[in-house]
């Protein structure tokens, strides 16, 4: 059996690059990509906190939580792919600096 803390480590390391590639990247599907990571991560934290506790209701809200979270993500990466493709036919670019002054 897997020791849970060794689960939460490695979604602890997960979320980490999550967020390293979201604040380090200036490629808009990297960002995507840094997003999606931080998802599973945490997705992979609620299976792991899961797996601790006896089989009861808080067992098995650790196991549907992260179905919706999954149907999120998805939802998501439709979303933000179809965002990116109508960015990137007007301005030409991939970087997220480009797209700074879209503020307005």
């Amino acid at each position: 059996m897997i020791d849970p803390i060794n689960v939460q480590i490695l979604a602890a390391i997960l979320f980490g690059l999550g967020i390293a590639v979201v604040l380090t990247r200036r490629n808009i599907f990297f960002t995507l990509m840094g997003i999606e990571l931080l998802l599973n991560a945490v997705n992979l934290s609620f299976v792991g906190f899961s797996r601790t506790f006896p089989a009861d209701a808080g067992s098995i809200t650790g196991i549907v939580a992260p179905l919706f979270v999954i149907a999120i993500a998805a939802a998501e990466a439709c979303v933000g792919l179809a965002m990116v493709i109508s960015l990137v036919r007007g301005r030409n670019t991939l970087d997220t600096d480009a797209y700074a002054g879209m503020r307005e």
